[in-house]
């Protein structure tokens, strides 16, 4: 699978837009504000439909336009897709594949899986245990859509349990009857999202595990646990524990939506003790996990975008993960840098041809690599 060519109008910097991309490796340099980063967020509108570091669709639009729009053609075992998003300003947001619109942009996740890794990933180690749970579910929902479905439904039931909580007769005790409905609602999805993020760990930590070591060269330990309450106790028997403290509360204190990811280097919270290198190459290792991970499942290769990757990585590692993304278990790779002549000179290094745009207040083109 690979992006054969992308397009752009009125999307966030660029009035207008049109390339040709290269099967292999394919590099928007310039410098920083340019847009290089807007390039590789309209890729991943295609394949996710909405962007990766904005969730407001209408804040995409170019300054004083009414309208953004975005197309691609993809190729996968030799068909030809032609997708396509767009949005006016107070209106539903359009997407489309071969022209047919979606009535679920769930049911678009997952055909054109795709690897996102830039700096804003820094907040997968240092913010809160949201992103961490984001980072699951956006890996496992690419592979599984009733996965999906289910969080969906799960957070439509927490919404309910907590409005009861919060809007409870009288400020008395909330209706029995309901709440048992609404605890087993959430207990009967909260299982079943529980047992697949504990199976999906289960495979995925050791896939982890190859890459760090990998990308550091062996000079650290570092260790990746699954955090559950399900884990010691049985969902229900948390939620009945816990109904003291979420009527004081007026939320739901316990269940999946508690999880967590727990990264130590040797044996200490990586958010503390790691180094700013140390700390980027877990994160590139977890995504290019990720990626292993979606190609194993999906049995083809999803798009890898590298996103300023360069900064705080030494020479050596730069080159080992240049030279790993490149070879034959990847496949298209959208890579961002100021340094131009930086990217000529480390895919020569490595004999891979390249495909390089050099993009300047919005505009692109196409230079000789």
């Amino acid at each position: 699978m690979w992006l054969r060519q992308l397009s752009v109008l009125n999307f966030k910097n660029y009035e207008e837009a049109a390339l040709e991309f290269e099967e292999g490796v394919n590099a928007f340099t310039g410098d920083n504000g340019a847009g290089k980063t807007n390039m590789l967020d309209a890729i991943h509108y295609l394949s996710l439909c909405k962007s990766y570091f904005n969730p407001i669709d209408s804040q995409q639009i170019r300054q004083d336009g009414d309208w953004f729009m975005i197309q691609g053609v993809f190729e996968k075992d030799s068909q030809e897709d032609v997708i396509s998003c767009s949005l006016k300003k107070n209106q539903r947001k359009q997407f489309k594949r071969n022209k047919k619109e979606y009535q679920r942009l769930a049911d678009h996740i997952g055909i054109y899986p795709l690897v996102m890794v830039s700096p804003n990933d820094a907040g997968i180690i240092s913010e809160g245990s949201e992103e961490r749970r984001r980072f699951m579910d956006n890996v496992i929902s690419q592979t599984d859509n009733r996965y999906l479905d289910e969080l969906i439904a799960y957070n439509k039931y927490l919404q309910n349990r907590n409005s009861l909580l919060k809007h409870r007769a009288g400020g008395g005790n909330p209706d029995p009857a309901l709440l048992q409905v609404l605890n087993e609602q959430l207990v009967l999805s909260g299982t079943r999202i529980f047992e697949r993020r504990k199976a999906f760990m289960t495979e995925f930590v050791p896939i982890f595990d190859q890459y760090y070591q990998y990308i550091s060269g062996n000079a650290e330990s570092v260790s990746l646990v699954y955090q559950s309450q399900l884990l010691q106790h049985d969902f229900y028997s948390l939620l009945e524990q816990s109904l003291p403290r979420d009527r004081v509360l007026e939320r739901t204190t316990t269940g999946i939506h508690k999880d967590d990811l727990i990264f130590s280097i040797r044996d200490m919270p990586m958010k503390k003790f790691g180094s700013q290198g140390q700390q980027k190459s877990l994160v590139i290792s977890l995504k290019l996990a990720q990626y292993r991970y979606l190609y194993l499942h999906k049995g083809y290769k999803p798009l890898l975008l590298l996103d300023d990757i360069f900064d705080k990585l030494d020479d050596k590692r730069v080159h080992k993960l240049m030279q790993m993304v490149s070879d034959d278990d990847f496949g298209q790779l959208f890579i961002t840098d100021t340094n131009a002549e930086r990217i000529k000179a480390i895919f020569a290094e490595i004999s891979c041809n390249v495909r390089i745009f050099d993009i300047e207040n919005g505009m692109v083109k196409q230079v000789d690599s």
